[in-house]
């Protein structure tokens, strides 16, 4: 674990050395829990959204896509829940003054009963060798099934704390757990308590006609004020769905693990409207197609698991997430919830509206049920720099830092190297991005020996390099490398283009889920 917590902090080094992200307002030290897209960055985080509204707008005729607003009537988040139920559970550390989520402390108690376990299991299988049955040791270790049964019900416990929205149950785990806060090391806490996620401001000229509003807290209630809207001005027929990415904002107490848990984030939601009775046939169908969303991205598929919620909210009658598994351990990058009519309903009681929708085929009018596919993109980022960052030691003793981004998404397709800085070489080197700037990404550069170029290049994820020397100006062609193998062709400019368009191009990633 220790090992992953410097593999964490090397990561978080290379997005601030690198161009990927840095602390916000640093030069006045910075605020907290809220960061900044750097030049890398902001073009992995492009491609990131492209690759998603792709697969939702552009490869479903029955998803359309929306762009609401971040201010939005207050009575719509009381309509929603949010003002009466969007709470954490807090708990202070009375010896360190420090606050934590009473539930994220629980969380972490059940995933040291998991890595208890996978030790025990790590030390048999080096004692046994090839001889290890796993399986056989995972049914039959008494400490193995001690941590197992301990675990079993101290999650049992939980979940039925948290959908009792039992405080002092939910108080009483961390004593009887001995969980100790993490600064102090002592177990000297407060009462749990409730509190409120959302940003409030005032919307008005004066202090007396001001109208209290919010931050929103998510993108969806945005999606449900309008869906009729959309359904009638796009003629739109159930099933269908409404995709929306745009900024969320959560006064996040405990917020950490560096762009994971933010104040200001961003979110890429879908709502798929279908027929009342449909619907947990549609939230299958819809955790299938997002994990191969995700899968396409080539992380490797056993970094990721769903995970059933304990604790349905207000609105659903089913949930899950997909995990992924960061240095920090597997945590949500997904939700997918099937929200029922909850919401729409809602809106349609405190609007005073009608937003049913009327089927012609059926000859009447209901609420549809709604699945909601929510995926926060500052998570998937933060997924795809932990799941490609690697530093590889070369044949020599030599060693390299390099992201393995998938060539679509990574923020430069294409570097363009002149071997010297003279004889005509940065001027060829000029006038292949002038031709090639219209198809991707391309980087100019000249400075260093070309090793430490090509190095650069590995550290920022760009698939391919390509260097001009004096052979060129003769045959007109280039040495491609790849990033990955660091094997080198030699390529025709003329075909660069052809070649370099196939690897980096979206289709490769949208393609792979169909």
């Amino acid at each position: 674990m220790a090992q992953q917590e410097d593999v964490f902090k090397k990561l978080i080094s290379h997005c601030k050395e690198y161009g990927f992200v840095f602390p916000s307002s640093e030069i006045y030290d910075g605020l907290s829990a809220v960061y900044d897209y750097g030049q890398m960055g902001v073009e992995l985080k492009n491609n990131l959204k492209k690759y998603w509204w792709d697969s939702m707008v552009l490869m479903h005729e029955n998803i359309v896509g929306l762009d609401s607003a971040i201010f939005m009537h207050p009575t719509i988040w009381k309509a929603s829940g949010h003002v009466d139920a969007f709470n954490d559970p807090l708990i202070d550390n009375k010896d360190s003054k420090k606050r934590y989520r009473a539930d994220v402390l629980i969380e972490d108690q059940l995933a040291k009963y998991d890595d208890k376990i996978d030790k025990e299991i790590a030390k048999a299988a080096k004692r046994f060798g090839e001889a290890f049955d796993e399986a056989q040791f995972r049914a039959t270790n008494p400490r193995v099934l001690e941590n197992l049964q301990k675990k079993e019900a101290l999650h049992q416990r939980f979940a039925e704390a948290l959908n009792r929205n039992d405080l002092e149950a939910l108080r009483q785990i961390i004593l009887d757990e001995e969980i100790v806060c993490p600064v102090s090391g002592s177990k000297n806490w407060t009462d749990v308590r409730q509190f409120n996620l959302m940003f409030a401001t005032e919307m008005g000229s004066t202090a007396d006609g001001a109208l209290k509003v919010y931050l929103r807290p998510e993108t969806a209630q945005g999606i449900f004020v309008n869906y009729l809207n959309v359904q009638k001005t796009g003629r739109m027929k159930i099933p269908f769905g409404i995709a929306q990415i745009g900024k969320a904002f959560r006064n996040e107490i405990v917020a950490r693990q560096f762009i994971f848990r933010m104040r200001e984030f961003e979110q890429m939601e879908m709502q798929f409207f279908v027929k009342p009775g449909t619907e947990l046939e549609w939230f299958a169908k819809w955790k299938e197609t997002r994990l191969k969303w995700h899968k396409a991205l080539g992380l490797g598929d056993h970094k990721y698991r769903f995970h059933d919620h304990d604790k349905l909210a207000h609105y659903a009658n089913a949930a899950t997430d997909i995990e992924f598994q960061l240095p920090f351990g597997f945590k949500e990058v997904e939700g997918i919830h099937s929200r029922t009519d909850f919401d729409l309903s809602s809106h349609e009681k405190y609007s005073g509206k009608s937003i049913k929708y009327f089927d012609p085929e059926l000859n009447e009018s209901y609420v549809p049920y709604v699945i909601e596919t929510s995926i926060g993109v500052d998570r998937t980022f933060l997924s795809i720099l932990a799941g490609t960052y690697e530093e590889e030691t070369l044949a020599g003793g030599e060693s390299r830092v390099l992201l393995h981004l998938p060539p679509a998404l990574a923020p430069i397709k294409l570097a363009i190297l002149p071997l010297v800085k003279k004889d005509g070489l940065p001027e060829k080197a000029r006038q292949i991005i002038d031709e090639l700037r219209f198809d991707f990404k391309c980087q100019y550069d000249e400075k260093d020996s070309i090793g430490k170029r090509y190095r650069r290049q590995d550290a920022i994820g760009t698939p391919f390099c390509a260097t001009v020397d004096h052979d060129t100006l003769e045959d007109n062609s280039v040495t491609v490398r790849d990033r990955d193998s660091m094997e080198q062709i030699r390529v025709p400019i003329e075909e660069l283009r052809s070649l370099i368009s196939d690897k980096v191009d979206l289709k490769q990633l949208l393609r792979k889920q169909a």
